[in-house]
């Protein structure tokens, strides 16, 4: 029987603590589709002030919040939006910039470190002489941090770059931000200096903040009254939503500052798999929170079938492949988590028990 259970499936399986149980128990609400929830309110104008925008929106989902950015920047159908071929709008968003915007995406390389090079933008970006064949450039999409490429941060002097590239273009910048306090702390730059070139950012909660639901984007005022409308359209105007922001406003008080203990915790692991025989790191790309391992096949043991066993022992992980698992930290993880973690691997890999142990 499991009595000990170890998510690193992702950020986003976090529960929600007792102050956030207690703020959604008493919080302050009304009908925010009718124009006003006092604690949605609070939230939208908090973040908004953290990210030195104008104001924000409460979504349900970071995949929303991204969704309705786009559409908002891209207000025409048949406009086009220049974002990263291992983006996450562009891999796991369910098509739906197109599907439902009619927005068509133009691809960039994504560099391990999860920038696009610049010329290639550039590049990317069409002809209005040739807008007869042509979609109409309007928006380029970042990440940051990057997932897929392992939580990489994108530096604010290449943010600045592409910002001064859009703006010579005519064209807007947003940034899919889930994980932006994270870049924040890793970088040693403030929030707001990270975003200041963007037109708009999407701001995820649920994910290394703890909260259990929601997204806010932020902006212009005029671009998140428009941002509401969507919002409605695409049934995301809910009523006594403050009874989640609540739990959100909490995360963002409390959280954030413990972002640093979550990557040295992520350093901890990165490091430990590294020294398993058969596993391999590159410890020195892990900047944040996620970690991807690769296993060899002098292992012998697929990574679908280490996830498997792993599970016994009340640890989760997620396989990215079968040669590959994804590792996420975050707050509810501990330091003996870690050491539990990685006495299990290093047995299931190479039958032979860390010297650590479970501390």
């Amino acid at each position: 029987m499991v009595t000990r259970m170890i998510d690193l499936r992702s950020d986003t399986v976090t529960k929600p603590n007792q102050a956030m149980r207690a703020a959604m128990a008493n919080a302050e609400v009304d009908d925010d589709v009718l124009g006003y929830d006092p604690t949605a309110f609070r939230l939208e104008t908090e973040m908004a002030r953290i990210m030195g925008k104008e104001a924000g929106l409460f979504v349900p989902s970071g995949t929303m919040g991204n969704l309705i950015s786009v559409l908002v920047h891209c207000n025409v159908r048949g406009s086009e939006v220049i974002l990263g071929d291992n983006s996450h709008i562009h891999i796991y968003e369910n098509g739906g910039i197109s599907t439902i915007g009619g927005v068509h995406p133009r691809t960039v390389k994504n560099n391990k470190d999860g920038t696009m090079d610049i010329d290639l933008i550039e590049a990317a970006i069409r002809d209005p002489r040739f807008e007869i064949c042509y979609p109409t450039t309007r928006l380029i999409c970042l990440e940051n941090t990057h997932a897929n490429s392992g939580g990489r941060c994108l530096p604010v002097d290449y943010i600045d770059k592409v910002g001064e590239l859009a703006k010579k273009h005519g064209l807007k910048l947003h940034i899919d931000g889930a994980r932006i306090f994270h870049a924040s702390e890793a970088l040693g730059v403030p929030v707001d200096r990270l975003v200041r070139v963007a037109d708009s950012v999407s701001v995820c909660l649920s994910k290394g903040l703890g909260a259990p639901v929601g997204t806010v984007i932020v902006g212009s005022k005029v671009f998140i009254a428009k941002a509401r409308i969507l919002r409605k359209t695409l049934g995301g105007g809910m009523r006594q939503v403050g009874v989640l922001c609540a739990a959100a406003l909490v995360a963002v008080q409390e959280n954030v500052k413990k972002l640093e203990d979550d990557h040295k915790k992520a350093k901890t692991l990165a490091e430990g798999l590294n020294k398993i025989k058969g596993l391999k790191v590159d410890v020195a790309s892990v900047e944040t929170n996620i970690i991807y391992c690769d296993i060899s096949e002098s292992a012998n043991i697929t990574a679908p079938k280490l996830c498997k066993n792993l599970e016994e022992h009340g640890i989760l992980l997620m396989s990215d492949s079968s040669s590959r698992i994804r590792f996420v930290l975050h707050y509810q993880i501990s330091e003996s988590d870690v050491h539990y973690a990685l006495s299990c691997i290093q047995r299931a890999v190479t039958g032979v028990p860390s010297e650590n142990g479970a501390k």
